[in-house]
């Protein structure tokens, strides 16, 4: 993607200058938050520092704060810029650091070059700070300096240059001796380039198991090879008793490339030589010492990777320092060893083999990424590599011995799961909980790729027992075509069932008094969606989840009609779960009633707060108004004051009041002081509108431009679990509406369904 220059000085330039702030953790409003956070109270903690050291932790960010240290003698391509021109770099990993990992970060440029004043500034540093990411060091200063400060300190230090590079093209090697079918410990390796991520890569390959006396690493001047006198005690560990000269010597024969010097230094005549089925990484940014179209043009049979967003298998260290520093941080490392780095590669490599969700299909415009040759390791933007590569790092740390604290891993990965929003924690409970009694879940969809990828994922991860409706060879060839494996899924013909008859009588039982014959019902029964319903009410299944291909009403249509409201109600009616940060909604109706009255709007609180319970969430429900408990008197806002008082009268218990004004429901304290008398015990998590069209707008709006996930539509008030999906829903969307449906069938179970 071509960058244009004033495109990119307006970026760091534009409203704010520069790219990263300090944003207050705690509430700072009032003079009692003044007296907290400084003088008087904050002497408190300071006392129980003094007495306790290892709980600067709890008082203070230590635990997540990270210093990123520059000198700026050798920044990205740039060289020598020095420490001032190197901030906006820093600036940058900062920004990494907190997106993908959480963590917090002070960039810190010191004006020396001297390795000596760098290594007191980071001693000097160890009381503030949780780790230190050396960076845009020149080398070998590089390596004295971690060296030193490994030595002395006992927080966790890594320059990134070096081992970021090795640890990410240590994973994509493993993968790609596998696609090859090579050996590791018989390949040969030529390196371009000797320094600091050269020497460190050609060290973690050692240890991955390439052997030492198998790699060639090459400079400007040529090999490294035994009669030089001009190397430096880092570069003599990879001289080799060899006759090669030039790169091009290096290269020949060779089984892997490993390119981090400058582009366009690898010609076409070079790589062609290379043993067959070459591995070949061509690391230089922006321009890779020979580009892709080009490597393959001489060598067809080669794998390829760059450093480069715009190619297939990108080497790019941001799939390693924020989450190698998140694990070692939370285990309160001392230090970031070599077993915690090779854990880290391991968890890439073996991260690269899953199934790859559509949320990182769709990040990147592809349709699908499979393991192979085009994907060795994961793309960057792929939030599950924290959730792999972190808790492997501290788990290396506690194995290693050198965690200030144990790690349980499964719950730290579901500590971690958070950090994305508290959309995922809140599924992952709901997922835990369809894990303990996997119901039975028919989609009548089941000729389409992504049902059936959602379905292949319920089914690994044991949530639910999917089936899939349709014509079983065209299921077969979709699912062929999109690389999913149906193995062990259910798959179902309704118009070759043997029970077709049975449920088309079922169906004409039904439906007979409202204008169906017994051929129509026969013909409705080989329709995969009245199938998948007709087998809800048969008891052969347990939920029913549909609606992707077709619009909202004409799927919802069939469920009312067949299965209908539970006892006791008129009315169905649509909720979506709008998670925020720090808060959960649950707003209703958003799909179904459009301008219902009080007793619909009482039924839609109703069976809202019900849905609700079930989750284990307590119910805090807001009749919705432009008016505050008699306000306005006006007929809408009189509607929902009867829909009020029939839901105080019917359930006494239910923590419900209005009507009221948005604000007033969400801002406790305009609740509690305000309208003390509201029987609301805090600030509402439900919220019940006048109308579809307020419910609609402010759901999508929300989700739009307020930053919150929506989760729904959420069908409630049915007599069994039927879940209609948004039109063209991706997968991750798919599985969220069939966990919920789990649950949901869950607590259906245990009510027989109306005849």
């Amino acid at each position: 993607m071509p960058i244009r220059r004033d495109e990119a000085l307006e970026y760091h330039a534009g409203g704010r200058p520069g790219k990263i702030q300090v944003t207050p953790t705690k509430p700072f409003k009032n003079q009692r938050d003044l007296s907290l956070a400084y003088t008087p109270g904050v002497a408190e903690p300071c006392q129980e520092i003094v007495r306790a050291p290892e709980s600067v932790y709890a008082y203070t960010a230590k635990g997540n704060l990270v210093a990123v240290v520059s000198n700026g003698t050798a920044v990205l391509g740039l060289g020598n810029i020095g420490p001032s021109a190197a901030k906006p770099v820093m600036e940058g990993k900062a920004i990494l650091f907190k997106s993908f990992a959480d963590l917090d970060v002070f960039d810190l440029e010191v004006g020396s070059e001297d390795p000596e004043d760098l290594i007191r500034f980071c001693q000097l540093l160890e009381p503030t700070v949780g780790g230190i990411n050396l960076e845009d060091v020149r080398s070998p200063d590089c390596f004295h300096i971690e060296e030193r400060l490994r030595e002395t300190l006992s927080i966790p230090v890594f320059h990134d240059d070096q081992h970021g590079t090795a640890i990410i093209s240590g994973a994509a090697l493993l993968n790609a001796l596998e696609v090859v079918g090579k050996d590791i410990g018989a390949v040969q390796v030529a390196f371009i380039g000797a320094g600091a991520a050269a020497i460190a890569t050609a060290e973690h390959y050692v240890r991955l198991g390439v052997a030492r006396e198998h790699i060639t690493m090459c400079d400007h001047r040529g090999v490294l090879h035994s009669g030089r006198q001009d190397l430096d005690e880092y570069k003599r560990r990879f001289a080799r008793d060899t006759k090669s000269r030039t790169a091009a010597d290096a290269l020949r024969g060779s089984d892997v490339l490993v390119g981090l010097s400058v582009g366009g230094i690898v010609s076409a005549e070079m790589v062609a030589g290379m043993a067959p089925r070459p591995v070949i990484f061509a690391l230089a940014n922006p321009d890779p010492e020979i580009m892709p179209d080009d490597a393959r043009r001489a060598r067809p049979d080669a794998i390829v990777a760059t450093g480069r967003s715009d190619f297939p298998n990108q080497v790019n260290n941001v799939l390693g320092f924020p989450f190698i520093f998140r694990g070692a941080l939370d285990a309160r490392a001392r230090a970031i060893n070599e077993e915690m780095k090779m854990a880290a590669t391991r968890a890439l490599a073996a991260l690269a083999k899953e199934e790859v969700p559509d949320s990182v299909t769709q990040a990147y415009g592809i349709e699908r990424l499979r393991f192979g040759p085009d994907y060795l390791i994961p793309k960057p933007f792929d939030p599950r590599v924290l959730l792999w590569v972190a808790p492997a790092v501290a788990w290396a740390a506690v194995a290693s011995g050198v965690a200030g604290r144990v790690i349980e891993v499964e719950q730290y990965r579901a500590e971690l799961e958070a950090r994305f929003g508290r959309a995922r924690e809140i599924m992952r409970g709901l997922a835990t909980r369809a894990q303990r009694d996997p119901q039975r879940i028919v989609f009548p969809e089941g000729e389409n790729p992504r049902i059936q990828r959602a379905a292949r994922i319920l089914a690994d991860d044991g949530t639910a027992i999917p089936t899939l409706l349709g014509d079983p060879a065209r299921i077969a060839r979709a699912a062929a075509d999109a690389h999913i494996p149906l193995d062990d899924l259910q798959v179902a013909n309704p118009r070759t069932a043997p029970d077709r008859d049975a449920m088309a009588r079922e169906m004409w039982e039904r439906r007979r008094r409202k204008g169906i014959t017994l051929r129509e019902a026969g013909a409705r029964a080989e329709d995969p969606m009245h199938y998948a319903l007709l087998m809800l009410r048969a008891g052969r299944a347990d939920a029913v989840v549909a609606g992707l291909d077709v619009h909202y009403p004409d799927a919802i249509r069939p469920a009312l009609e067949l299965i209908g409201a539970e006892p006791g109600r008129r009315h169905v009616s649509g909720i979506y779960m709008l998670v925020l940060p720090h808060q959960t909604f649950f707003l209703a109706d958003c799909t179904v009633n459009i301008d219902p009255d009080a007793e619909t709007l009482a039924e839609i609180a109703s069976a809202t707060a019900q849905f609700v319970s079930r989750l284990a969430i307590e119910p805090r429900v807001a009749m919705l108004s432009f008016s505050n408990f008699g306000s306005v008197k006006h007929p809408a806002a009189e509607k929902v004051r009867r829909a009020v008082a029939l839901l105080h009268e019917r359930e006494p218990r239910l923590q419900v009041d209005g009507e009221m004004q948005a604000d007033t429901a969400v801002v406790e304290r305009i609740l509690t002081q305000t309208y003390p008398f509201a029987r609301l015990k805090g600030a509402a998590n439900v919220l019940i509108f006048p109308n579809l069209d307020a419910a609609n707008i402010a759901y999508k709006l929300l989700d739009r431009l307020g930053g919150a996930q929506a989760i729904g539509p959420i069908l409630v008030g049915m007599a069994a679990p039927v879940h209609i999906l948004q039109r063209g829903s991706d997968v991750d969307a798919i599985v969220n509406m069939a966990v919920i449906a789990a649950v949901d069938a869950q607590e259906h179970r245990r009510k027989p369904l109306p005849a």
